[in-house]
């Protein structure tokens, strides 16, 4: 919810598969297994697909049993089981991805991709403990690695723990990623504290790494609102509708815009569209309540 060419897929599900029969069943890597929801940021709510390059059969059955008898065949090979994880936890069989995991790590103790996988399975079950212990011993085996950072980061983000949060995404920037996330949720954070002309600048980076993705440009346009920047604003979020029609959020970041503009009926029909796909979306009700709805 992309990346292309030689750009680095970092994601906590960066499963180095090295054996050619894993290669051969079709799964390098499964990206971000999960939906990566963004919460408690004051102006944008999450990245619900966003630097996600999945493909739809990954976490197939059929995927999956090519990817067991890769095992059979190969039992005491770690990336084996890694990659089966990954799968696992694309098709929503977390305790499987846990156990293959645990598997891979016990194979290799020094698996650090593994952790890291094994991280955001924990995350996703909310055993934020258990998630951030596996994250740090990712970077702990690994101190370069960036996915870490950029999934520790979103813990303490979470956990509205910006600081730290900052310094992780800004760890991985340094590490020179090319996972956009590192730049749009230093965004957000940016965001939340005012400074819009580094969240711009964090936005754009992020569009240009991925630039099917619609959270950028929400993020980016919200940035522009607080700067009363409305043109470049109302630009931002028709492009992320033209990018996916199916977000709350970028109907009700367009409404906003003709709401500042004094279009209130068509403030009220873009708010009404966004509780239509997402009926308890906060801002899209109380900005239709602005509106007279």
């Amino acid at each position: 919810m992309e990346m292309t060419g030689g750009e680095k897929r970092s994601t906590e599900c960066s499963a180095r598969a090295r054996h050619p029969a894993l290669r051969r069943a079709g799964l390098a890597c499964a990206a971000a297994l999960l939906a990566m929801g963004l919460a408690g940021c004051e102006t944008s709510s999450v990245d619900t697909r966003f630097a996600t390059t999945i493909d739809a059969d990954q976490g197939s059955e059929e995927n999956i049993a090519s990817l067991t008898n890769v095992i059979r065949s190969n039992p005491t090979d770690p990336s084996a089981y890694n990659v089966r994880g990954s799968a696992f936890g694309r098709a929503g069989r977390y305790q499987d991805a846990l156990r293959d995991f645990d598997k891979a790590i016990e194979l290799n103790p020094r698996f650090f991709e593994a952790y890291a996988n094994r991280a955001l399975i924990h995350r996703n079950l909310g055993d934020l403990g258990r998630a951030a212990e596996d994250y740090n011993q990712a970077i702990k085996l690994n101190p370069s690695y960036d996915t870490a950072y950029i999934g520790r980061g979103e813990l303490y983000r979470r956990a509205g723990r910006s600081n730290e949060a900052f310094n992780d995404f800004q760890k991985a920037i340094q590490l020179d990623t090319t996972d956009p996330r590192a730049y749009f949720r230093r965004g957000l954070i940016y965001q939340t504290r005012g400074q819009h002309d580094f969240a711009i600048d964090d936005f754009s980076t992020a569009i240009s790494l991925q630039p099917s993705a619609p959270e950028p440009y929400n993020g980016r346009g919200l940035s522009y609102v607080a700067l009363n920047q409305l043109d470049n604003a109302f630009d931002d979020f028709n492009y992320a509708l033209r990018l996916d029609e199916n977000l709350a959020e970028s109907w009700a970041n367009q409404a906003l815009v003709y709401e500042k503009q004094g279009e209130l009926a068509k403030a009220k029909k873009s708010y009404q569209r966004a509780l239509q796909l997402d009926g308890q979306y906060e801002p899209a009700r109380s900005g239709l309540a602005r509106v007279g709805g």
